[in-house]
């Protein structure tokens, strides 16, 4: 038996709005906000806390070093960690921003995963991505291998692919594995925003290439008959859809996406019929242009949605942020669909507005592990939300995260040395072990 778990991000304590994602429209629309790093960590804890509530197996991840300094000190800053500070600030002021970004919170961009079962060895394969697109998350890899190796000690986890564009993976938020009730195979479906052989015409950075998601498909053993590969389309990715998550979800069966989202839908059908024949029949939910227009859907980021199978429920739930409620369009379309679909019979609601600010809804800040029985029992128990966990973090975020931080807060040396001070107090809570990190105690 199969169960796909859920771990999260834990939001940093540095959370800002600095609006380094260029294409992500939320992002760019709301730089320069106050943002509140006690509030971002909270909602996200609760999430996780609801998700475990109504059954689902939810884990944790931690955040990492903000503002990196590692990769201060590789740019040829020199001193110790309050020198370096104050002089890349005085020297580099735009470099500095995009050290202190708390991006690590969206784990769908951690790495991609692929089952045991999917594998050809039978193990657990998860490839960290490099994110080479954008500079800030591009120096995430290295400590989110750490992290995964933590997590899964079992798992083959495959170090980031050569950080260059022609190799640009942005993980599971451009990936989507269906399956079927009992089948334990299953179709992965690599969606890809660019041949790197091919210039692209899009306004915005298409992120992930062909080239990328064929190389994690060699390295974790995948059947090419199991394999599905789709180009996101262009129009999407110039409306604000910088990652598939934001226009499609998937899960057992069922694919849920906007009619926009790929640019041969037709192929895409076809492809996966081929490649589930003989162990699932998968279910296509296509929305339309003329239902909900594709700036709507990517506003209220209704297909950022996590899409899970409750124990116990013999129907898939929509789980949802606050925001598709604040589009009347959207919500109503919401309601018709519980309410008529056979597949989707249910929608929770979530409050994750400081992660949505920056483009970043419900789906965003989980990665999705299937894991089977064995392996659940392997995963490291520190990173397994517990109400002992759940609790232990309420209180260290009420310790040490600020209320208020404001783009000119992000020079103040006593937020670098209080994001320390935090992190050292979490190897301890999480059991990290005191070189996780890479500061000086």
């Amino acid at each position: 038996m199969v169960t796909v778990a859920n771990f999260d991000g834990l939001i940093g304590s540095t959370h800002n709005y600095a609006g380094l994602s260029f294409g992500n429209l939320a992002s760019f629309a709301n730089t320069g906000l106050i943002s509140n790093p006690h509030a971002a960590a909270l909602q996200g804890l609760e999430k996780m806390k609801k998700m475990s509530d109504i059954g689902l197996f939810q884990g944790v991840l931690p955040p990492h070093q903000r503002p990196y300094l590692p990769m201060i000190r590789n740019l040829g800053f020199q001193g110790n960690d309050n020198e370096i500070f104050q002089s890349a600030w005085k020297h580099s002021p735009d470099l500095m921003v995009n050290f202190f970004s708390a991006s690590s919170m969206w784990a769908a961009n951690s790495a991609t995963v692929s089952p045991s079962s999917d594998c050809n060895d039978n193990r657990l394969h998860l490839t960290v991505a490099n994110m080479s697109e954008m500079f800030h998350r591009s120096m995430e890899s290295s400590q989110t291998y750490r992290s995964l190796k933590k997590a899964f000690p079992f798992a083959k986890v495959h170090e980031a692919l050569f950080s260059h564009s022609f190799l640009a993976d942005e993980g599971a938020a451009n990936h989507v594995r269906l399956c079927g009730e009992k089948s334990k195979k299953g179709v992965e479906l690599f969606v890809y925003g660019r041949d790197a052989y091919t210039k692209s015409n899009s306004v915005y950075p298409a992120r992930q290439t062909y080239q990328a998601s064929e190389t994690i498909t060699r390295n974790h053993g995948l059947e090419i008959l199991r394999t599905v590969y789709a180009k996101q389309s262009e129009r999407a990715i110039n409306a604000g859809a910088f990652h598939n998550d934001v226009v499609c979800v998937g899960a057992m069966s069922t694919l849920f996406y906007h009619e926009l989202a790929f640019e041969n839908t037709d192929k895409l059908q076809s492809d996966i019929r081929k490649s589930a024949d003989g162990i699932f029949e998968p279910i296509f939910i296509e929305v339309k242009e003329s239902e909900i227009p594709l700036q709507d859907a990517i506003e209220s980021y209704l297909f950022n949605s996590m899409l899970v199978k409750i124990p116990g429920c013999e129907y898939l739930t929509l789980i949802a942020p606050l925001e598709v409620k604040k589009n009347e369009k959207v919500e109503s379309f919401c309601e018709n669909l519980v309410a008529s679909n056979n597949t989707i019979k249910d929608i929770y609601y979530v409050d994750v507005r400081q992660s949505m600010r920056n483009g970043g809804g419900p789906a965003c800040l989980r990665l999705a592990v299937p894991l089977n029985s064995e392996e659940k029992k392997l995963v490291n128990k520190k990173n397994i939300l517990t109400e002992s966990l759940y609790s232990d973090l309420k209180i260290w975020i009420n310790r040490h995260y600020r209320k208020e931080i404001s783009p000119n807060d992000l020079r103040d040396v006593n937020l670098m040395n209080e994001s320390f001070s935090a992190l050292d107090e979490l190897t301890n809570i999480m059991k990290l072990g005191s070189d996780f990190y890479f500061f000086q105690k």
